[in-house]
């Protein structure tokens, strides 16, 4: 679609040769655009869901590290948690390598729908 579009506009400038300048920094202003519509922007605002997450959590959160572990929340600081693992093991991770079970998400989720239908 960009390259047609990028065709037509140089066949246009081909034909006037002083529009040709102005039309090419249009079409490249204008892919900059979509591009941080579609990137960009989504990415910060995940990034910032993400880092809300992660300032919200306590004591009894289901989490999952960025290396797969499974674990509950045990202890909060302020850069790191305590997780329990299984029984009595507990690690301490960074709290920039936590992220939510998703499976405690869709249990959750699939409570409030069945409480929704109520």
């Amino acid at each position: 679609m960009i390259v047609s579009i990028l065709q037509t506009t140089a066949q246009a400038g081909a034909q006037s040769a002083t529009g040709s300048g102005l039309s090419m920094w249009i079409m490249l202003l204008l892919i900059i655009v979509v591009m941080w519509l579609f990137m960009i922007r989504p990415q910060r605002k995940q990034q910032k869901m993400l880092e809300e997450m992660r300032k919200a959590l306590k004591k009894g959160d289901k989490v999952v590290t960025a290396g797969g572990i499974y674990g509950v929340i045990a202890e909060v600081d302020d850069t790191t948690v305590l997780m329990k693992v299984d029984g009595d093991v507990k690690i301490r991770v960074d709290k920039s390598s936590i992220s939510k079970d998703p499976r405690a998400e869709a249990a959750a989720q699939q409570g409030n729908a069945g409480q929704d239908k109520k």
